[in-house]
């Protein structure tokens, strides 16, 4: 806590977010003093809260509040739970925001009737709606709250002592993100970019940054937990990035267990799945065992599949090393291996710790898989963001060439939209599907050529341009969009002509989709360019951009 503002903790939100609970823990954890600051009017003047504001009235309360807040502020080592209208007053926000670190706990208005129906000594609530007066102040004091937080936590989930862990995280990561940037504040060094992907009690923390994996504080930190770390990798990655991930693990008392996989997407499969659980077994891994996926998409998919399912679910952490996985598939806890019917087929939802992306190891990724990972960020801005795609269009040749800049603003932006539809549909009941855009045909190539002969990002770079192209054909885009869409992923380095696979089989395969329903095949399209459109489609029109689309086999 050295970092923190006067060593001070402050925490704002409206009345029965609780603050107070939290505070108590967390000045617990944290071996500081807590104080709230309405139980200190009552103790100074002798009187309740209901009491003054009956009396006096709220104008003579709420100087009594800030006086309160401005003598408070000044102590060290205190968390402070402030009234839900402390921040009213300018002078106590600029005090909130200067000597401490403010964490606004938000609460829905649903939960605060919950935890508030009985208690009497909420002034403000003593109405004969009082739903409608705290929709009114969270109108009013939201924008307050937010001005002057360091930190949002949401306080819907119930487990008290989850909702503390993630603001001490939290803490950690501002903490070490301030070390990190005085200890490099005269490298050129692009700074660490820190999102999160809000899930109530199984939100989790995505790092982004260049030489994160030469942080021992940051692994140790986000790798957390206390019993034997599994390694997961393949036998590319491992060489070049293993001793590197398990030696600030095991200089901190750690037992590593390495876990070597052959590498290549023919290889997501049972025999490889059971090369981890065989590893695990022998070194007697148990529950308290975190397993680390090191590597691309399959080890990712491979490894939280294994956590999910190894003594019935074991802490996981991402660790990509591809541009693919970083974008994609290490966000959003999906996890699995390939049946020779169908890819994913076999798998479940499963959401890791963290994820740490160090774009360093972008740096010795093969062009080709390089490629692959544009794919995804591109479908990112084809589907939910026009102006993300206008970037990827202007900045096509600085990503092929690997600027740092560009790349970072890349994962960070193509993250922020995966977290976003992954918060409001973790399981894909609905809105998740639209990632699925140059998917459906994607899948279709990967199966028909056989799995490893196109890479994943690739089939999905050729199947966006067939979706474009099926979107034109049903009218929802003009052929200009069409176009801008070739071109792009032609610009990336990525196929743009689909293998002949016949056009049965193409649509056997399609038929082969978790997203379709009823035996009807389910397409996410372009309605326009930068928004989804989830559909089927007649025959007539699919048969046409299969024949359009097709040419020789491709690799």
């Amino acid at each position: 806590m050295s970092d923190c503002k006067n060593n001070n903790i402050f925490l704002v939100g409206l009345m029965g977010a609780g603050k107070t609970t939290i505070g108590r823990l967390l000045a617990r954890r944290l071996d500081m003093t807590f104080i709230d600051s309405d139980h200190e009017i009552e103790a100074r003047t002798g009187a309740t809260i209901p009491w003054i504001f009956e009396i006096e009235g709220e104008a003579s309360f709420r100087r009594r509040e800030a006086d309160v807040i401005r003598e408070l502020t000044s102590s060290r080592g205190i968390v402070l739970a402030t009234g839900g209208g402390a921040v009213l007053d300018p002078a106590s926000r600029a005090l909130l925001a200067e000597r401490g670190t403010v964490i606004y706990l938000r609460a829905s208005v649903s939960s605060i009737l919950q935890r508030t129906a009985h208690d009497k000594n909420r002034p403000l609530l003593q109405t004969a709606d009082p739903r409608r007066k705290l929709e009114d102040l969270t109108a009013q004091r939201e924008p307050l709250y937010r001005e002057i937080a360091d930190i949002v936590i949401d306080t819907g989930r119930p487990n008290v002592q989850s909702m503390v862990q993630t603001i001490l995280d939290q803490l950690a990561e501002q903490a070490s993100a301030h070390a990190r940037s005085n200890a490099k504040a005269t490298m050129n060094e692009q700074a660490c970019i820190s999102l999160n992907v809000e899930l109530g009690d199984r939100s989790y923390p995505i790092a982004i940054g260049r030489g994160l994996l030469d942080d021992a504080s940051l692994l140790n930190r986000h790798i957390g937990g206390s019993g034997k770390v599994a390694i997961v990798t393949n036998t590319t990655v491992a060489p070049l990035y293993l001793d590197k991930v398990a030696a600030p693990l095991r200089a901190a008392g750690r037992e590593v267990v390495p876990i070597v996989l052959p590498d290549g997407e023919e290889y997501k499969n049972w025999e490889s799945l059971n090369l981890v659980f065989d590893a695990l077994l022998a070194n007697k891994c148990d529950r308290k065992t975190t397993l680390v996926a090191l590597g691309g998409g399959v080890v990712g998919d491979m490894t939280g599949f294994a956590a999910a399912t190894y003594m019935r679910g074991v802490p996981f952490v991402q660790i990509p090393t591809t541009l693919l996985a970083q974008v994609d598939s290490s966000v959003g806890g999906k996890t699995g291996i390939n049946h020779p019917l169908g890819k994913n087929m076999i798998g479940a939802f499963y959401q890791p710790r963290a994820v740490i992306a160090d774009t360093a190891t972008l740096d010795t990724l093969p062009a080709r898989e390089l490629a692959a990972g544009l794919a995804e960020v591109i479908k990112h801005g084809a589907i939910l963001d026009a102006g993300f795609f206008d970037w990827i269009e202007a900045n096509i040749g600085k990503l092929v060439a690997r600027d740092h800049a560009a790349l970072a603003h890349a994962i960070a932006r193509s993250c922020e939209i995966k977290a976003d539809v992954v918060a409001r549909d973790e399981r894909e009941g609905g809105l998740r599907a639209v990632l699925n855009f140059g998917h459906t045909f994607g899948h279709a190539i990967e199966a028909g050529m056989g799995y490893g002969a196109w890479l994943h990002g690739e089939a999905v770079g050729c199947g966006m341009v067939m979706a474009a192209d099926l979107s034109h054909r049903l009218g929802l885009i003009d052929a200009a969009a069409v176009a801008r869409v070739r071109a792009l992923v032609q610009a990336a380095g990525l196929p743009v002509v689909a293998p002949d696979l016949g056009i049965d089989r193409w649509i056997e395969l399609m038929e082969v989709d978790k997203k379709n329903e009823g035996g009807a095949i389910k397409f996410i399209l372009l309605k326009p360019l930068g928004s989804p459109s989830i559909t089927n489609a007649p025959r007539e029109q699919l048969e046409a951009t299969l024949k359009a689309s097709v040419g020789a086999p491709s690799s």
